[in-house]
């Protein structure tokens, strides 16, 4: 039976909306709103963050607050690698995507020998770096900082000196080298990228399961083809963005895009994922409360991480 350790990231810094770091507690108050125990079966650690870095100026336009953003996923990376050691299996509650990248090289940390698939449900395929990003926003960066990829054959901007000492820190925490392999990366209803993250897609041939191929295949058709395509992979961990559900669902995060997931499939889509024993982390990102009245992006992402925590403690 897997070990669970619940862990909560509040870091915004990395987000281009402010709220992020909201979104734990708004999770929470859902899970009341619904009458659940979810939250009095787990005594979670609580990661520090840096969103003090927020009231400074921010001096980095190609990568915002990447001096906190850097110590951060720095704590992330201690805790995940820590937890990791112990055997435990953590759920992380986090706030912007950035920290995924914590959590990439924390599992990677305590288990080197170990090649660590990734399965990265989400709108946006986040695999930017300070050269490709149009916005600088680095919650569009974390897969960038794992792979150790500049991507500087389609660059679009041109970082300072002190931008590129950051990135360069920041790529190698837990170790100088790649964490993950491009080709052991699957996307799911990933459908809003950029140009330079569609040639990287592209060179290493990276699966994205479009929505329109989940709904085609089926559910259970698509869990199993992409484990599939990690079959040579020790270690799995999964990312699940809420952005990866519908925008018609709730406006309650910072980059909601049409075409998505319903909350139905998202369920079904976790409770298949979960079953493989080699998925070894789950994660939730992105619920912004301050951008939804109702607090519904919350109770529709409470039922993901319900569910999907049920399936794993029902099936190990």
């Amino acid at each position: 039976m897997r070990n669970i350790e619940l862990v909560e990231v509040r870091s915004e810094l990395a987000a281009g909306t402010r709220g992020a770091s909201l979104g734990i507690d708004a999770l929470k108050i859902a899970s009341l709103d619904k009458k659940s125990n979810f939250f009095t079966k787990f005594d979670p650690i609580s990661v520090p963050d840096a969103n003090n870095y927020l009231w400074k100026d921010n001096i980095y336009p190609n990568a915002k607050y990447i001096d906190g953003v850097y110590e951060v996923i720095n704590n992330v990376h201690d805790t995940i690698k820590a937890l990791r050691l112990e055997k435990k299996f953590p759920i992380i509650l986090a706030g912007d995507h950035s920290t995924a990248a914590g959590s990439i090289m924390g599992i990677k940390s305590a288990a080197p020998d170990k090649r660590l698939g990734v399965i990265w449900i989400d709108a946006h395929a986040d695999i930017h770096s300070p050269y490709t990003s149009p916005s600088g926003n680095m919650h569009g960066m974390p897969l960038g900082m794992c792979l150790q990829e500049d991507n500087l054959e389609n660059r679009v901007k041109s970082p300072s000196e002190e931008e590129i000492q950051y990135w360069e820190k920041l790529k190698k925490i837990g170790g100088d080298f790649p964490k993950i392999k491009a080709e052991d990366i699957v996307y799911i209803s990933v459908r809003d990228t950029e140009e330079p993250e569609n040639a990287l897609i592209k060179k290493h041939g990276i699966k994205n399961f479009t929505t329109k191929e989940v709904r085609t295949k089926g559910i259970s058709e698509v869990a199993q083809e992409a484990l599939a395509l990690l079959k040579d992979c020790d270690q799995i961990y999964i990312s699940f963005d809420v952005d990866s559900m519908d925008s018609n669902i709730s406006k309650g995060t910072g980059t909601p895009v049409p075409d998505g997931l319903s909350v139905d499939e998202a369920i079904h889509l976790n409770e298949e994922l979960i079953k493989d024993k080699r998925v070894c982390c789950w994660e939730i990102v992105e619920v912004n409360p301050t951008l939804d009245s109702e607090n519904v992006m919350a109770e529709n992402a409470f039922d993901v991480l319900e569910s999907m925590t049920h399936s794993l403690v029902s099936n190990f």
